[in-house]
């Protein structure tokens, strides 16, 4: 599915179940629907929003995709996110994921999305997490199947390194819990 993205940035939506009285932006592209008035999209721009949980992301989608299961692109940045909520790892052909510009604070959130057998791209910039040094390690190595993040490719380096920097911090906390 090629098609535009359904677009519901910039609408001042501050939880999801207000989105379901939104209409779409109208893009360059033009959206199709089918029979049932569904858009024909794997794409979702939920971005520059208010938004501080994804309790109804299941229902947004299914409102507005007539194809939910299909959905592979998710824009959720600039909101007020501050957990990695698990409907995420409901989406097992998401491919896309912008997380930028939220408030996610703890790292090990991240660790959730290893179960996306398909997520290739996803961005994390701008959040609370970035600020520990481990970040960049840790995200490569919690999600295997990334080819880039935050806008930058992941190399096969970077991948080794992600390895390598786990084993490290693994058995640091195995030699502390012996002694």
């Amino acid at each position: 599915m090629h098609s535009a993205p359904v677009d519901l940035s910039f609408k001042a939506i501050s939880n999801l179940a207000d989105a379901l009285s939104e209409e779409p932006s109208s893009g360059l592209r033009p959206l199709k629907r089918n029979s049932e008035g569904k858009f024909q999209s794997g794409s979702l721009r939920l971005n520059n929003n208010n938004i501080t949980n994804l309790y109804d992301l299941q229902k947004t989608i299914s409102h507005f995709l007539a194809e939910p299961s299909q959905v592979a692109w998710l824009d959720l940045s600039f909101n007020r996110i501050t957990n990695i909520d698990r409907v995420l790892c409901e989406l097992p052909q998401l491919r896309v994921l912008y997380l930028h510009g939220n408030c996610i604070f703890t790292l090990s959130e991240v660790d959730k999305l290893g179960v996306l057998p398909h997520l290739h791209t996803i961005t994390l910039h701008g959040n609370i997490i970035e600020s520990n040094k481990a970040y960049r390690n840790h995200v490569i190595f919690a999600l295997p199947g990334l080819k880039s993040m935050d806008f930058s490719v992941v190399t096969p380096q970077e991948r080794l390194l992600a390895q390598i920097s786990h084993r490290r911090s693994n058995s640091g906390r195995r030699n502390v819990k012996r002694h």
